[in-house]
């Protein structure tokens, strides 16, 4: 039986190929994906119809960077940088943590990224210490609704006979079946923080496994960067499809050579900033022809919303010193938050635009409140202007997972009770 759900009279916004105000119109959704998009659409009969009158109507944004289990040491590291980082969350913390640690934070982060209109995320998933850990990441991203990009980091030692078991099991137990709403892809720590030889086991394991790869890679400095692309790139492992988070320190030419080899990168520009890991290469990247998305990175040191991580990319972008970024515009910035994040994420045939035949990710947002009420331009009151309290309904696969500003199936106050038990005792490590 055929579902169909009709969003009715909202001011929408398309992104692909670039965002383009569609003025008043309607969209459609049959069984989970876009139907149709025009004005004055028929309406079949038992259509669940959603007014949108006075709203603006957009796709779902897409987060291509982001610890998701860190919501339960939220602003622990305010005024940091990469160095305290390493040493506090990764070198204290990250061993504290036990698989219901890991279960509270990874769903709250999930239904955060839901509530404040992420449909789509990469979860860099480096919290992997024993395979109770993992599954525990695993069963709590399918709780939350959000289509997934899982990124399995192996949290083991340096056995990579078990690092492939374990990366093996995990493809076997969750991901050899199609559909669902989390799919897998391998987190590399790559040859600038874990060195050469893991790397190659990490590539190798991605092949065999058939995965792709996110990696953190380019944001160690000038010299870093340029090695560790080398790298990739005599051992012909730059060829398989990578997703490159903080490619801060890459020149012009690296960045061509990303782009060539078919590479994408993920830019966390509030983090990059105030962590001090290096100028964001926002704008150098989309100009190289690399496809760039955006990412909260960690809400540790700061917000984990994608109308702040756009405001950051517009701003800093347009901020540069030597005054390049000026064409940098709102609509950029919408991009990479949607088509062009979910092409740098590897889901670009599936979400990130109206298209029809996608899948039904879509946002509802209110224009009624003195931050965004007569704005003359709907893409920069969305990017510019809009915050998470303009959110009123989120689509995610079709299914009402938000409405009215309330997250629809999920007992909030029990997930808000578990992660902040659960940060309470992180904090006295």
């Amino acid at each position: 039986m055929t579902t169909t759900l009709l969003i009715r009279g909202g001011l929408v916004i398309d992104t692909a190929p670039a965002p383009t105000v569609l003025g008043r119109a309607d969209v459609l959704v049959e069984d989970g994906r876009i139907a149709a998009t025009g004005p004055d659409l028929a309406v079949p009969p038992g259509t669940e119809v959603i007014d949108a009158a006075g709203r603006i109507v957009l796709p779902g944004f897409v987060d291509t960077h982001r610890h998701t289990w860190q919501a339960g040491i939220r602003a622990i590291l305010p005024d940091s940088t990469l160095p305290t980082y390493m040493t506090r969350v990764l070198g204290e913390l990250v061993p504290a943590y036990r698989p219901e640690d890991v279960y509270a934070g990874t769903l709250a982060g999930a239904l955060e990224c839901l509530d404040s209109g992420i449909t789509t995320l990469v979860d860099w998933s480096n919290i992997q210490l024993t395979p109770d850990h993992t599954d525990a990441a695993v069963t709590a991203l399918r709780a939350s609704g959000a289509s997934v990009v899982f990124g399995y980091c192996y949290g083991g030692d340096g056995d990579f006979a078990a690092f492939a078991a374990e990366g093996a099991r995990v493809r076997r137990a969750y991901f050899d079946e199609p559909g669902g709403t989390v799919s897998m892809v391998l987190a590399a720590l790559g040859p600038e923080i874990a060195g050469e030889e893991r790397s190659l086991h990490e590539w190798r394991l991605a092949r065999d496994l058939g995965l792709p790869i996110t990696v953190h890679t380019g944001g160690q400095g000038a010299s870093s960067a340029a090695r560790g692309l080398a790298f990739l790139e005599d051992n012909g492992l730059i060829e398989h499809p990578t997703l490159y988070a903080h490619a801060n320190h890459y020149t012009e030419d690296a960045l061509k050579r990303i782009a060539g080899a078919g590479g994408t990168i993920s830019v966390t520009p509030g983090i990059e900033a105030s962590l001090n890991i290096g100028p964001p290469p926002t704008g150098r990247s989309h100009a190289a022809g690399v496809p760039t998305g955006l990412g909260a990175d960690t809400v540790a040191s700061g917000p984990g919303d994608m109308f702040s991580v756009m405001r950051a990319a517009y701003l800093l972008e347009r901020g540069r010193p030597d005054g390049a970024g000026l064409g940098f515009t709102a609509a950029d910035a919408l991009r990479m938050a949607t088509i062009e994040g979910a092409e740098a994420a590897g889901a670009g045939a599936v979400t990130g635009s109206l298209t029809p035949g996608k899948r039904a990710d879509l946002l509802v947002l209110r224009t009624d409140t003195l931050g965004v009420a007569a704005a003359h331009d709907p893409i920069a009151a969305v990017v510019l202007y809009a915050d998470t309290r303009n959110v009123d309904t989120v689509l995610a696969g079709g299914r009402v997972v938000k409405r009215g500003g309330v997250l629809r199936g999920q007992d909030v106050p029990s997930v808000l009770a578990s992660v902040e038990a659960s940060a309470a005792r992180l904090a006295a490590v």
